[in-house]
């Protein structure tokens, strides 16, 4: 208890014990990162094979695979599959020992994983500073860590999965019973505003999505996308989502015209909406409801 009543007078140590915890948390969702896509993979084979008379039948007599989840096998060096000793799993610290190489092998390590590290530390850091002490910090926080997930995965694989998005919705939906506007804490909001959210944010997406289509004869964005607007509605309530999608339309619009005009991309390749939805998120979960009420002010009669 003394430590909590630390944590709770002092800003200063709860910002420094959070980042810690963030470059952690980190740590592991780069495990997420990495993992998760091939698990799914790995999944969508199996059930393609099971369609199949004959695969299947090759498969029963074939030995099983070994296991692959977040926790087994240990992880290891991607170029030479050796065994990451503790040491050198400490987060941040131990890619700036090693130099960004593997101990066993010197091959690089990849720079995102201390990117992720920091990253998560620095944005969970903020978050601390933003709400403080209070369950609003801890919403914040598992928001904070599956928008850096979700972002990254979609980046390397343009792939929002669902067993990331619909928890997350289904989260916002649950935390909004127990919303206490009273307190001044935006964050969970009340189950009316949640629900409308989550619908609206969903239905948002989709109508646009269908516009496209129509127009185009292209699809213009993943089904991934409808839902990480619905998640982020269902947290944050109706009103924070025109804000959202115009953050991550006009942060998408200036990175693909960049990203054109620089060569990189071209019109046809694909392009991420995942990563700009969850920076729109996360800067609307922190800044968004002065901002709005703001705007909203400005059109009022005093």
């Amino acid at each position: 208890m003394p430590t909590l009543t630390l944590l709770e007078h002092s800003p200063t140590l709860l910002t420094a014990v959070v980042f810690v915890i963030g470059l952690v948390v980190g740590s592991f969702l780069n495990v997420v990162i990495h993992r998760l896509p091939k698990m799914l993979e790995r999944q969508w084979r199996e059930q393609c094979e099971e369609l199949t008379v004959t695969e299947l039948a090759d498969s029963a007599s074939a030995a099983p695979e070994a296991p692959f989840n977040l926790v087994r096998p240990r992880s290891a060096c991607p170029l030479c599959h050796a065994p990451i000793a503790a040491r050198h799993n400490i987060p941040l610290l131990a890619w700036l020992w090693l130099r960004g190489r593997c101990a066993h092998c010197h091959g690089r390590i990849s720079l995102r994983y201390p990117l992720v590290e920091l990253l998560t530390g620095l944005l969970s850091a903020l978050v601390a500073w933003r709400f403080g002490y209070s369950i609003t910090l801890l919403y914040a926080l598992v928001i904070t860590w599956y928008l850096v997930a979700m972002a990254t995965i979609d980046l390397q694989h343009l792939l929002l999965p669902d067993i990331l998005t619909l928890p997350l919705m289904w989260g916002g939906l649950l935390a909004s019973l127990w919303a206490v506007p009273a307190t001044g804490q935006y964050l969970p909001v009340e189950p009316r505003a949640a629900l409308l959210g989550a619908i609206t944010g969903y239905l948002l997406l989709w109508t646009v999505y269908q516009l496209f289509r129509l127009t185009t004869g292209k699809e213009g964005m993943g089904y991934g996308d409808f839902k990480l607007l619905a998640a982020l509605g269902a947290w944050m309530g109706w009103k924070m989502l025109l804000p959202i999608v115009l953050l991550s339309a006009l942060a998408g619009a200036l990175v693909g015209i960049a990203m054109i005009v620089l060569k990189r991309r071209s019109l046809t390749h694909p392009i991420p909406f995942g990563p700009f939805l969850a920076a729109a998120g996360f800067m609307v979960m922190v800044w968004g409801p002065e901002a709005v009420t703001v705007y909203l002010g400005l059109f009022s009669i005093a």
